[in-house]
């Protein structure tokens, strides 16, 4: 069962507000090579419990979707309300992170989630984009002096962090 199809029955079975949400079959399958989990399972922190960490990503990643994009299970015509549960996928995924007892994972999804935001923000979704990449290899390998460097210069919106984060990309 990919990770996906995981969060969707969870959801489900969760019931509630959120899990009312929840479409029968994603809206659209990720291309397995290209997404975040595909990214995060297969690092040397993460490889041995690959599945769990898809899970997480996976969970974090329709969050996003939900407040800035097409989610592909959870779908709603209420912005407001695709705000809410994107927030409700947010905390669940970091809990499950939490719960896997990886602090630093946690502080990544955290940046993850908070440089995306300011990507779009600025309009720039292709930038969010990279910042899951980077982001994902971050979780999987362990912290990348460069793209912590990148963050910072994000962080004071710098003229050239978009540059410096597509260098880390595709480095």
């Amino acid at each position: 069962m990919s990770a996906l199809t995981e969060l969707a029955s969870l959801l489900r079975d969760e019931g509630g507000l959120v899990g009312a949400m929840v479409i029968t079959a994603p809206a659209r399958e990720p291309d397995a090579d290209l997404t975040p989990a595909s990214i995060v399972i297969d690092g040397p922190r993460t490889r041995s419990r690959a599945d769990a960490y898809a899970l997480v990503v996976e969970t974090v990643y329709e969050g996003y979707l939900l407040h800035y994009g097409d989610a592909r299970i959870v779908r709603t015509d209420d912005a407001d309300l695709a705000l809410l549960a994107g927030d409700q996928l947010y905390a669940l995924g970091l809990a499950r992170l939490v719960a896997l007892s990886d602090l630093d994972g946690v502080r990544e999804l955290a940046d993850v989630i908070s440089l995306t935001a300011v990507a779009q923000a600025s309009g720039d979704a292709a930038l969010a984009a990279d910042v899951w990449i980077a982001g994902a290899r971050a979780i999987a390998r362990g912290p990348d002096p460069a793209y912590e460097r990148v963050k910072d210069l994000m962080r004071r919106a710098a003229p050239d962090a978009a540059a410096a984060l597509r260098a880390v990309v595709t480095a």
